[in-house]
């Protein structure tokens, strides 16, 4: 069985001055604030029902969205069958 490994004051001051001097301190905010919202969104994503809702939105059919939609770029010819 493995030994139980535990961080101590030292070896938690070592990690933070590594980070400090890999991203500098105008990063580091930044990093915290990414991590935050990771963290949130993962919460979040784990929380939700994982059901599809695939009904249309209440004013599609006014809009047209009952006809297929061709993108302007399969209309297009390609530039590279020009050359």
């Amino acid at each position: 069985m493995l030994p139980v490994m535990r961080l101590g004051f030292g070896e938690i001051l070592i990690i933070l001055v590594v980070v400090l001097l890999i991203f500098g301190a105008n990063k580091i905010p930044q990093l915290g604030d990414a991590l935050g919202k990771g963290i949130k969104n993962f919460r979040k994503a784990t929380r939700e029902d994982d059901s599809i809702d695939v009904t249309p939105p209440k004013g599609a059919e006014k809009l047209g969205a009952s006809r297929p939609a061709s993108s302007p770029a399969a209309s297009a010819p390609s530039e590279s069958k020009k050359a």
